[in-house]
């Protein structure tokens, strides 16, 4: 039941940081068409200022979730990568109880009353004369701090799992860096030469 609840949250934050991270693609192209008009036709436009924050800035509030679903926020480790996994686990419980969860909740409760008020006065910005309207950025910190929370809690099952059995549960598999690819598959390489070498 616990690891079908952290599988599903795990799932969903998956599925919103793949869904936001077309934002990037978008804003690739909207600063290369931005730089296109600016530079070759003398024609800059009045709205790829506020295109470009808003599109990063949704990516960066919907991402969070996800970075963490994948234990990918930055961390000083030159101590944790030592410890034995059920310390890691108390460690990390007592950092979520004490910091993750106050912030993140005052995230939510100020990020909505934030997001609802630009959104009752459909705010717009104040960068150019375009006026694109910004009240749907404001509206997703509340709704990216809700799903952060929300893996918080999952991290905390993990963290609970671990301290029972000395070991991190394993995570929902997703795309990984070329270079862990690389370093696992010389690993593999080097461990089934050496299987080979002991059989001779």
């Amino acid at each position: 039941m616990i690891n079908r609840f952290i599988y599903g949250v795990d799932l969903l934050s998956r599925t919103v940081g793949h869904a936001f991270s077309w934002c990037l693609v978008i804003l690739t192209l909207g600063t290369t068409y931005e730089v296109f008009v600016r530079y070759v036709l003398n024609a800059p436009t009045s709205w790829a200022f506020d295109f470009s924050y808003l599109m990063y800035g949704a990516m960066f509030f919907m991402a969070g979730a996800y970075t963490l679903s994948r234990g990918a926020h930055v961390r000083a480790d030159m101590f944790y990568r030592l410890w034995q996994p059920r310390t890691q686990a108390k460690v990390e419980l007592v950092l979520y109880v004490v910091a993750f969860f106050p912030g993140v909740l005052a995230l939510v409760i100020s990020g909505w009353n934030y997001g609802y008020t630009s959104m009752k006065i459909l705010e717009s910005s104040v960068n150019s004369p375009a006026g694109v309207p910004i009240w749907p950025l404001k509206m997703l910190i509340p709704f990216g701090a809700g799903l952060l929370a929300l893996q918080g809690f999952a991290e905390v099952l993990r963290c609970i799992q671990c301290m029972r059995d000395n070991e991190w549960p394993t995570r929902l598999h997703d795309v990984e860096e070329l270079e862990k690819q690389i370093l696992e598959e010389h690993a593999r390489k080097a461990a089934q030469e050496a299987a080979q070498g002991a059989a001779t």
